[in-house]
Protein backbone atom coordinates (compact mmCIF):
# COMPACT_ATOMS: atom_id res chain seq x y z
CA UNK A 1 0.00 0.00 0.00
CA UNK A 2 3.37 2.31 0.48
CA UNK A 3 3.83 2.44 -3.54
CA UNK A 4 0.19 3.39 -4.33
CA UNK A 5 -0.68 5.98 -1.74
CA UNK A 6 2.44 7.47 -3.03
CA UNK A 7 2.25 7.77 -6.02
CA UNK A 8 -1.65 8.58 -5.69
CA UNK A 9 -1.45 11.19 -2.38
CA UNK A 10 2.09 12.01 -1.96
CA UNK A 11 3.28 13.26 -4.82
CA UNK A 12 0.57 15.14 -6.22
CA UNK A 13 0.63 16.68 -2.67
CA UNK A 14 3.95 17.53 -3.11
CA UNK A 15 3.47 19.08 -6.97
CA UNK A 16 0.77 21.04 -5.48
CA UNK A 17 3.18 22.59 -2.80
CA UNK A 18 6.13 23.28 -5.08
CA UNK A 19 3.38 25.35 -6.96
CA UNK A 20 1.99 26.84 -4.27
CA UNK A 21 -1.76 25.40 -5.22
CA UNK A 22 -2.16 23.42 -1.92
CA UNK A 23 -4.93 25.14 -0.58
CA UNK A 24 -8.38 24.13 1.31
CA UNK A 25 -10.01 21.90 -0.90
CA UNK A 26 -13.50 22.69 -2.59
CA UNK A 27 -15.32 20.46 -0.51
CA UNK A 28 -18.57 21.69 -1.48
CA UNK A 29 -17.87 22.59 -5.24
CA UNK A 30 -19.34 21.15 -8.31
CA UNK A 31 -15.65 19.56 -8.65
CA UNK A 32 -15.36 18.64 -5.12
CA UNK A 33 -18.63 16.58 -6.03
CA UNK A 34 -16.80 14.48 -8.94
CA UNK A 35 -13.69 13.86 -7.02
CA UNK A 36 -14.26 13.13 -3.67
CA UNK A 37 -16.27 10.12 -5.07
CA UNK A 38 -13.16 9.61 -7.46
CA UNK A 39 -10.94 9.02 -4.71
CA UNK A 40 -12.84 6.84 -2.66
CA UNK A 41 -13.53 4.97 -5.81
CA UNK A 42 -9.60 4.84 -6.42
CA UNK A 43 -8.65 3.45 -3.27
CA UNK A 44 -11.68 1.13 -2.57
CA UNK A 45 -10.71 -0.42 -6.58
CA UNK A 46 -6.91 -0.72 -5.57
CA UNK A 47 -7.94 -2.50 -2.25
CA UNK A 48 -9.89 -4.76 -3.42
CA UNK A 49 -7.96 -5.84 -6.49
CA UNK A 50 -4.46 -6.19 -4.29
CA UNK A 51 -6.74 -8.68 -1.91
CA UNK A 52 -7.60 -10.13 -4.81
CA UNK A 53 -4.09 -11.01 -5.76
CA UNK A 54 -3.33 -11.90 -2.21
CA UNK A 55 -6.17 -14.15 -2.30
CA UNK A 56 -6.94 -15.79 -5.77
CA UNK A 57 -3.38 -15.04 -6.84
CA UNK A 58 -1.49 -15.98 -3.54
CA UNK A 59 1.44 -12.92 -4.24
CA UNK A 60 0.91 -9.09 -4.23
CA UNK A 61 1.46 -6.62 -6.62
CA UNK A 62 4.83 -6.21 -5.94
CA UNK A 63 6.71 -7.62 -8.96
CA UNK A 64 9.66 -9.75 -6.91
CA UNK A 65 6.45 -11.15 -4.97
CA UNK A 66 4.01 -11.33 -8.06
CA UNK A 67 1.26 -14.14 -7.62
CA UNK A 68 1.83 -17.70 -8.38
CA UNK A 69 -1.59 -18.39 -9.90
CA UNK A 70 -3.10 -16.59 -12.95
CA UNK A 71 -5.64 -14.44 -11.85
CA UNK A 72 -8.74 -13.28 -13.99
CA UNK A 73 -11.47 -12.74 -10.72
CA UNK A 74 -13.11 -9.98 -9.03
CA UNK A 75 -12.66 -6.46 -10.74
CA UNK A 76 -9.66 -8.50 -13.37
CA UNK A 77 -12.82 -9.77 -15.01
CA UNK A 78 -13.81 -6.02 -16.15
CA UNK A 79 -10.46 -5.36 -17.11
CA UNK A 80 -6.74 -5.93 -17.08
CA UNK A 81 -5.26 -3.15 -14.63
CA UNK A 82 -7.53 -2.28 -12.20
CA UNK A 83 -4.87 -1.29 -9.54
CA UNK A 84 -3.68 1.16 -11.94
CA UNK A 85 -7.24 2.56 -12.95
CA UNK A 86 -8.03 2.94 -9.17
CA UNK A 87 -4.00 4.62 -8.79
CA UNK A 88 -5.22 6.70 -11.77
CA UNK A 89 -8.66 7.61 -10.30
CA UNK A 90 -6.95 8.90 -7.24
CA UNK A 91 -5.07 11.75 -8.79
CA UNK A 92 -8.05 12.52 -10.96
CA UNK A 93 -10.22 12.92 -7.70
CA UNK A 94 -7.48 15.15 -6.47
CA UNK A 95 -6.59 17.61 -9.65
CA UNK A 96 -10.95 18.07 -9.56
CA UNK A 97 -11.24 18.52 -5.71
CA UNK A 98 -8.17 21.32 -5.68
CA UNK A 99 -8.83 22.69 -9.00
CA UNK A 100 -5.74 21.86 -9.80
CA UNK A 101 -4.57 21.03 -13.92
CA UNK A 102 -1.21 20.77 -12.97
CA UNK A 103 -2.44 17.60 -11.78
CA UNK A 104 -3.97 16.37 -15.01
CA UNK A 105 -0.17 16.78 -16.17
CA UNK A 106 0.81 14.38 -13.97
CA UNK A 107 -1.86 11.95 -14.17
CA UNK A 108 -1.16 11.94 -18.15
CA UNK A 109 2.41 11.24 -17.67
CA UNK A 110 1.14 8.76 -14.80
CA UNK A 111 -0.69 6.88 -17.18
CA UNK A 112 1.81 7.26 -19.82
CA UNK A 113 4.42 5.48 -17.02
CA UNK A 114 1.83 3.16 -16.74
CA UNK A 115 1.01 1.98 -20.18
CA UNK A 116 4.50 1.60 -21.10
CA UNK A 117 5.84 -0.59 -18.02
CA UNK A 118 2.85 -2.47 -19.18
CA UNK A 119 3.73 -3.18 -22.49
CA UNK A 120 6.95 -3.32 -22.27
CA UNK A 121 7.30 -5.31 -18.83
CA UNK A 122 4.18 -6.98 -17.43
CA UNK A 123 2.26 -8.66 -20.75
CA UNK A 124 5.11 -10.09 -22.23
CA UNK A 125 6.22 -11.39 -18.81
CA UNK A 126 2.65 -12.62 -18.17
CA UNK A 127 2.56 -13.92 -21.41
CA UNK A 128 5.51 -16.27 -21.03
CA UNK A 129 4.51 -17.29 -17.43
CA UNK A 130 0.94 -17.60 -18.07
CA UNK A 131 0.78 -18.71 -21.97
CA UNK A 132 -2.36 -19.15 -23.90
CA UNK A 133 -4.37 -18.37 -20.72
CA UNK A 134 -3.19 -15.27 -20.50
CA UNK A 135 -3.97 -14.53 -24.51
CA UNK A 136 -7.05 -16.26 -24.34
CA UNK A 137 -8.02 -13.52 -21.51
CA UNK A 138 -6.51 -10.36 -23.46
CA UNK A 139 -8.81 -10.82 -26.13
CA UNK A 140 -11.61 -10.91 -23.59
CA UNK A 141 -10.90 -8.57 -21.28
CA UNK A 142 -9.74 -4.99 -22.36
CA UNK A 143 -6.82 -3.15 -20.99
CA UNK A 144 -8.00 0.15 -19.67
CA UNK A 145 -11.32 0.69 -20.47
CA UNK A 146 -13.29 -1.55 -18.58
CA UNK A 147 -16.11 -4.27 -20.00
CA UNK A 148 -19.54 -3.12 -19.22
CA UNK A 149 -20.27 -6.86 -18.22
CA UNK A 150 -17.94 -9.26 -16.71
CA UNK A 151 -16.17 -11.70 -19.05
CA UNK A 152 -17.63 -15.04 -18.40
CA UNK A 153 -14.85 -17.46 -18.95
CA UNK A 154 -11.97 -18.04 -16.37
CA UNK A 155 -9.09 -18.75 -18.19
CA UNK A 156 -7.37 -22.19 -17.46
CA UNK A 157 -4.02 -21.49 -15.67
Amino acid sequence: MVVPTNVSTTIPFLILHSFKKLALPHLWGFYAVLGGPLVLFGILTFVFSALTFAQAGRGTPIPWDAPKDFVAVGLYRFVRNPMYLGVLSVVLGWALIFCAPILLGYLFTLWLFFHLFILIYEEPTLRRRFGDSYREYCRGVPRWIPRETPARRRPKP
